[in-house]
């Protein structure tokens, strides 16, 4: 797939499984999604939620690691799916230190969410 393509989920259906690897990111056009972290020996921790108009699973779309953590919905939505290959596009119309921001950010946030404690 080398272009967006629409994406619904129900309520409780999981977009993102924590752990695995990304073929694409999605722009959230209506609804609501809740992230969670597995933490050993305990319910799953609510690390916060996608509302309409913000992209989810970026991260790990832009540094090829796996998804940090698991989108499930909270009610029914309507997504947006960024295929990485329209995304390599893109970025090969870019300037070469274009894609370097990119990895440096994700770097960055990536090490910063690691010291954070859950």
């Amino acid at each position: 797939m080398s272009q967006a393509g629409k994406k619904v989920l129900k309520k409780f259906d999981v977009l993102i499984q924590e752990g695995e690897h990304s073929t694409a990111m999605y722009l959230l056009q209506s609804g609501q999604l809740v992230v969670t972290k597995k933490k050993p020996g305990t319910d799953d921790i609510q690390l916060g939620f996608i509302y309409t108009g913000e992209l989810v699973g970026e991260m790990s779309f832009l540094d090829n690691e796996p998804r940090s953590a698991t989108v499930r919905a909270v009610t029914d939505c309507e997504l947006i799916e960024i295929p990485n290959a329209l995304m390599e596009k893109v970025l090969d119309n870019q300037p070469a230190w274009f894609r370097t921001l990119l990895r440096t950010l994700t770097e960055r946030l990536r090490k910063t969410n690691a010291r954070v404690r859950i």
